[in-house]
């Protein structure tokens, strides 16, 4: 008998099952041949270096991008203004669901640090959710984690103190790293204290200043860009609108 030859490694496997982020993805749920099917229509994972820019704010919509390690933050620029921060994106978000729709980048995305994103060109992307309905499901609720997240960011600079718009601004990043599985209570600040500033609109004096305002009273620790939550309860209390400057 012919000997078969033996089979590869990862062999029926697609990339997206190697990915550690496949349960908590936009293709979660999809069985094999449309998880296939998916994999297929994504360009070869590309790497961004800190301040490389993903997409720039005018140029052509044409793919969404899930961000695979690493993190982001999309800018906003307006004539005679300084760049508005308008999103940060995490691993296993998606950039570029707010421009679904029109025919320019609303905004540049700029990589925070060393990243790896997926290109998901947005034509054929659209093609195969029409033929795969949990994929267009999950392509929905993505949109709609979107559309919550924007409305809670017009919550939290709405008549809010510095400390509730920041206590509000940890516990949605603790939120957010706990439902891609990792610690809420311990997470790495990739973003700076300006850049924090500017997304809450506060200024970068008052970012630090409530920063250190809310270490002296045991709420959080801070070690550089790592950060730790050590009172979840009164940080909770805060952003509720109990107490704060």
């Amino acid at each position: 008998m012919k000997p078969q030859p033996a089979e590869r490694p990862g062999a029926g496997v697609t990339r997206c099952e190697r990915c550690t982020l496949h349960a908590r993805c936009l293709p979660l749920g999809l069985e094999f041949d449309a998880l296939q099917s998916f994999d297929a229509i994504i360009r070869l994972p590309q790497s961004l270096k800190r301040s490389q820019a993903l997409v720039r704010q005018g140029e052509p919509f044409t793919s969404l991008y899930v961000v695979r390690s690493g993190s982001l933050k999309q800018t906003v620029a307006s004539a005679g203004q300084r760049d508005q921060v308008t999103h940060f994106y995490l691993p296993g978000e998606v950039v570029g669901l707010d421009t679904i729709g029109e025919a320019y980048c609303h905004g540049s995305v700029v990589a925070l640090e060393s990243a790896f994103v997926c290109e998901l060109p947005f034509t054929r992307l659209e093609d195969l959710a029409e033929r795969l309905p949990e994929l267009r499901g999950q392509l929905y609720r993505c949109l709609s984690r979107e559309l919550r997240r924007d409305q809670r960011m017009m919550c939290w600079l709405s008549g809010r103190t510095a400390d509730q718009r920041m206590a509000s601004f940890l516990l949605g990043l603790s939120e957010r790293f706990r439902t891609r599985g990792f610690s809420p209570l311990c997470f790495h600040l990739s973003m700076s204290r300006s850049d924090i500033g500017s997304y809450l609109g506060l200024a970068l004096e008052t970012v630090s200043r409530v920063l250190g305002r809310f270490q002296e009273q045991g709420m959080i620790g801070v070690a550089g860009r790592e950060l730790t939550i050590k009172d979840f309860d009164a940080l909770h209390s805060l952003a509720e609108g109990a107490g704060g400057a």
